[in-house]
């Protein structure tokens, strides 16, 4: 029987760590429990809202975050707050498919176009890697907000 899995990373900052993450990968950030979001609400407003009422200290309401696939397939993605720092590359990265079919150039333009909008969220770019067929199809090496290195692919 396989399992499922969830990805857990290690952040200053869950919130802004969830919200880069639910663009980048078309995940949604889920609400409190037992509080239904109307439309256009801020799932981390309601979070927030949600946390005062219950109690939890102001200084503990960014302690944690998630997104989760909308669709119900990919893993669940939680973000907890750690206080120290990323001090080397990390040993596991995400490899996002930002141009699944797609070969040669038309597959690099994919990944340069996926490439700028995530910066724009707050990804940096470090390099690009040309395809080499057939064993290198090209891909994007990036990092999150907070340094966590990824590869559009």
């Amino acid at each position: 029987m396989s399992r499922t899995i969830q990805v857990t990373f290690d952040a200053h900052d869950p919130a802004a760590q969830s919200r880069f993450w639910a663009l980048a990968l078309g995940y949604t950030i889920p609400g409190p429990p037992g509080v239904e979001l109307a439309d256009g609400t801020d799932p981390l407003e309601a979070w927030v809202e949600f946390l005062t009422r219950i109690g939890v200290p102001a200084d503990q309401h960014n302690s944690r975050s998630a997104i989760e696939d909308p669709d119900g397939d990919g893993p669940r993605v939680f973000f907890q707050q750690v206080p120290e720092d990323k001090v080397a590359k990390n040993r596991v990265h995400l490899d996002v498919r930002a141009a699944p079919g797609l070969d040669g150039d038309e597959r690099m333009a994919a990944l340069e176009a996926e490439c700028e909008r995530l910066v724009a969220l707050g990804a940096r770019r470090l390099r690009r890697v040309e395809p080499e067929p057939p064993m290198e199809a090209g891909f994007i090496v990036m990092t999150d907000p907070e340094d966590n290195e990824f590869c559009l692919d």
